[in-house]
């Protein structure tokens, strides 16, 4: 995947809500790439500050980042988002609706 792939990820993300979150695969399939789910997450390992990565999730509603995983939910539940009793986002309540 080359640098355009990369970009393509960024203006998706870039149009997830504040309050609303959307999966790895979703982005995916809003830029053409359905399956491709892991290449996104190549590429929010380096996105700009600018974009909302906190908003992008695991398709179980799990949130990643390692050692930013605590500062994403943080960042998350600043906005409202809800999470589960197991801490996974409710995907039901606030996954975008053109996902």
């Amino acid at each position: 995947m080359n640098g355009g792939f990369f970009e393509a990820v960024y203006a998706a993300v870039a149009t997830v809500p504040y309050g609303k979150v959307a999966t790895y695969g979703d982005i995916a399939r809003m830029i053409g790439f359905p399956g491709r789910a892991r290449y996104v997450g190549y590429a929010m390992r380096v996105c700009p500050d600018s974009i909302p990565w906190q908003r992008i999730v695991k398709a179980d509603g799990s949130v990643t980042g390692g050692a930013y995983a605590p500062i994403r939910r943080a960042l998350l539940e600043q906005e409202g988002i809800p999470f589960r009793a197991d801490g996974r986002v409710d995907l039901e309540i606030c996954r975008i609706k053109n996902a």
